[in-house]
């Protein structure tokens, strides 16, 4: 074979080597960017019938609370409870000082005993004046001024007897006593401090069984209660109210509507109203939240799909489903009640459909997905670790 033979076959050579190579590098980097099916956790819509409730943020109110003022003035020489401490009703709480209170009683009695001697004395001046009189012994004018002066003295009992009262009553009221069962606050004051009457607060009780819980709904809950109900009352609708706590824990107790506000609130258009529940356990602090829940109505066929799985952007709602060629769709909805961890859905998806409910942070409209399919129960399981 001759020199210049060889030389052409070599150079065909590395030219279908480089053709190669290149197809090869361009298979790859088309092969690189194509996209990647992204796994996600899917669930079916739920349709089922559903007994709906509703759900408001409430807070515990005491049912009685009262600021404890000193109806004396004096300096405080007993206390006998501790700030915090559970009272019951007639317990004595503070002692004010009794001493000028004490003198003051014994000398609006010693002021009364002298008017009713005088008074005894009138009477019977006037019993022998009438005899005289009959007699016309003396002028009926001298009986009037006796008749007069015996009235005078009669007043003058009965204002020294409302003194003498007033002087009992000062006396009882510097000891200081619980109104009702109840717990008292921790800001209450201590022995040597001078109260003045009408003006000092000792101490603020508040009672603990039974309690409120207050909380507002719109007036459209207030009307879908109201409609679907036995009663428009919503003492009537109201009758068997459930109570979960802060930490998600059910309340052993049910509750009742108590109280109605008397109309809608013209800054927020919410009903106030408050519901009491017993609390004999004293579990209950005012002040702390919890949700009430009230039963509404049954939900024939409703589509219910998991709260995680919804997504609220501004002020709107979307679900992100599995559409044609198991591609990511974002579907715009609107939700209705919550029920448990699931969220009826009013408009936007069917019992057909299929929603993510992990991962669809991480995917947008048209990314193709490797799609998992859990049950509800699994999503259940998932939370509770």
């Amino acid at each position: 074979m001759s020199t210049s033979h060889f030389n052409t076959i070599r150079y065909l050579s590395l030219i279908a080597l480089s053709a190669a190579l290149l197809a090869s590098g361009c298979s790859s980097r088309q092969t690189a960017q194509a996209p990647q099916a992204v796994e996600v956790k899917a669930m079916q819509v739920i349709q089922q019938d559903t007994p709906v409730t509703y759900e408001y943020v409430g807070q515990v109110k005491a049912k009685n609370e009262v600021q404890i003022k000193a109806k004396v003035s004096g300096n405080i020489v007993a206390k006998m409870v501790e700030g915090g401490a559970r009272v019951s009703e007639g317990q004595p709480l503070f002692q004010i000082d009794r001493r000028q209170y004490e003198a003051a009683l014994l000398n609006a009695r010693a002021t009364l005993a002298q008017a009713e001697a005088a008074l005894n004395n009138s009477r019977r001046d006037t019993l022998r004046y009438q005899q005289l009189a009959a007699k016309n012994g003396i002028a009926q004018q001298t009986l009037d001024a006796q008749l007069a002066a015996e009235q005078q003295n009669a007043a003058a009992v009965d204002a020294y007897q409302a003194k003498a009262r007033q002087a009992a009553d000062d006396l009882d009221d510097t000891l200081i006593v619980a109104p009702f069962n109840g717990r008292i606050d921790v800001n209450d004051l201590s022995v040597g401090d001078y109260v003045t009457a009408g003006s000092t607060t000792l101490a603020a009780i508040s009672s603990v069984n039974p309690v409120f819980i207050q909380f507002s709904m719109s007036e459209n809950e207030y009307l879908q209660l109201a409609q679907h109900s036995s009663g428009t009352e919503p003492r009537e609708w109201g009758g068997s109210l459930k109570l979960i706590l802060s930490n998600g824990a059910k309340y052993p107790l049910a509750g009742r509507i108590a109280q109605v506000d008397k109309g809608l609130n013209t800054d927020t258009g919410t009903l106030t109203l408050k519901a009491v529940f017993d609390n004999p356990q004293q579990l209950l602090i005012p002040g702390m939240f919890a949700r009430i829940v009230a039963e509404g109505e049954m939900r024939r066929g409703a589509l219910l799909v998991p709260q995680r799985a919804v997504q609220q952007i501004l002020g709107k709602t979307f679900v992100t489903v599995v559409a044609a060629g198991n591609k990511a769709e974002s579907r715009p909805v609107q939700m209705g009640p919550r029920v448990g961890s699931l969220w009826v859905a009013e408009e936007g998806l069917t019992a057909g459909d299929q929603v993510i409910v992990e991962g669809f942070s991480k995917v947008q409209a048209g990314t193709p997905l490797q799609v998992v399919m859990v049950a509800p129960d699994d999503l259940a399981t998932a939370e509770e670790q």
